[in-house]
């Protein structure tokens, strides 16, 4: 759906390869971010020009889509913990298309790597994040950061969303006067309330954020497993379907929905929701999956401190119709727009935001805090590996 090919290519915004290089010191610099989702369908990278602060500019944009064998090797590991066959062999992929998709960038002082997350236990066994970043500095000649998400599950924090400070940083950019939301739709769903008044990310009410609820990943399931197809594109089976709200009313029941924020999930945590509706026909069930999407991030605006008038989106489920107008159905309202509107990229948001955060780790700033984890204080994740 974005398009093949492994070399940076320009995507909106300003120019950036070929430019900044160089160490990391107090002024701005070019960083280049990798995110594969838990959508599973490959690798977004993309640079931006910042000071760990402010985002000053966006650079080019790559995606390297994985293939059917290579998904089917991440999959194989999902839930599985460091040390095990399967999640070695996932992580080979992983290291391998990054790296692949890396080199054709040019001109940045470093790189944020996410890694792919294959089981996520906060106040448990942790999170688990498959990828070498030190072989990935080796291999590309550039310092690496990466495991973002592990001292901030080590003070207690929930390790996840990550991307809350970027939109902060997006929303001053903007101009924003008053509180809004970010949205993104990737495998699991993840709001951020944001009040660019304050003047850090880390001010106390100046973010929430959480996981929503199951967003793509149990649609994409469904699609795989009855139609052997990647996704619902545009979400033309559900628009033929009807969306069962009696067993939406059910899901909403879970008792995650009745948690305080922060709060995360693991790509799986609701894996009875595909298999409830197992007798449903295929539109249906696709039609059933999109509205408890829609639903379960209406239920989390129940938390805002305040409401807003705006919620953009990100993520692939912005571009499904079908949720779009179920999201706006029911958050009436709130003016619902896809990230485009505001001259962003949609499908980038979460590699430019770990270019931006690598840069923070990198300064010494905070990556999450008390509203945006539950983590206890401000704290700044990530490991750095140089380029030996």
């Amino acid at each position: 759906a974005r398009g093949g090919g492994g070399r940076a290519r320009e995507r909106g915004g300003g120019g950036g390869g070929g430019r900044g290089g160089g160490e990391v010191g107090g002024g701005a610099v070019w960083a280049v971010g990798a995110m594969s989702g838990t959508s599973l369908d490959g690798v977004d990278a993309a640079m931006v020009l910042t000071d760990g602060h402010r985002v000053l500019e966006f650079g080019p944009t790559a995606y390297r889509p994985y293939t059917a064998a290579e998904q089917a090797r991440i999959r194989a590991a999902l839930g599985h913990w460091p040390g095990s066959p399967e999640a070695a062999a996932a992580a080979e992929v992983i290291e391998n298309a990054h790296a692949e998709l890396l080199s054709g960038f040019s001109g940045a002082a470093l790189v944020g790597f996410h890694g792919q997350t294959l089981a996520h236990d906060p106040g448990g066994r942790g999170t688990h994040q498959a990828g070498d970043g030190a072989l990935l500095a080796r291999a590309l000649g550039l310092p690496v950061v990466w495991d973002f998400r592990s001292a901030d599950v080590g003070f207690g924090g929930q390790g996840a969303p990550l991307a809350p400070f970027f939109h902060f940083a997006l929303a001053r950019r903007m101009g924003a006067d008053r509180p809004m939301a970010f949205l993104n739709l990737g495998g699991v769903g993840n709001l951020t309330w944001v009040d660019p008044r304050h003047p850090t990310p880390d001010t106390p009410g100046a973010c929430l954020a959480f996981d929503t609820g199951p967003a793509n990943a149990p649609l994409n399931d469904l699609m795989q497993a009855r139609r052997g197809l990647a996704l619902d594109e545009d979400g033309a089976l559900a628009a033929g379907g009807c969306a069962d709200e009696a067993r939406i009313a059910d899901f909403l029941t879970h008792p995650f929905f009745f948690r305080m924020p922060p709060k995360s999930l693991d790509r799986n945590a609701f894996h009875g929701l595909l298999a409830s509706l197992h007798n449903l026909p295929d539109a249906d069930a696709a039609a059933t999956l999109t509205a408890a999407a829609a639903a379960a991030v209406a239920r989390g605006t129940d938390h805002f401190p305040v409401a807003v008038a705006r919620m953009l989106v990100a993520g692939g489920g912005r571009r499904n119709p079908v949720l779009m107008a179920d999201l706006a159905r029911r958050l009436p309202g709130v003016a619902v727009a896809p990230v485009e509107d505001e001259g962003l990229d949609g499908d980038m948001l979460e590699a430019q935001a770990f270019a931006y955060l690598a840069v923070r780790v990198a300064k010494g700033l905070p990556t999450s805090c008390p509203g945006t984890t539950g983590v206890g204080a401000a704290v700044g994740g990530g490991t750095i590996s140089a380029a030996d």
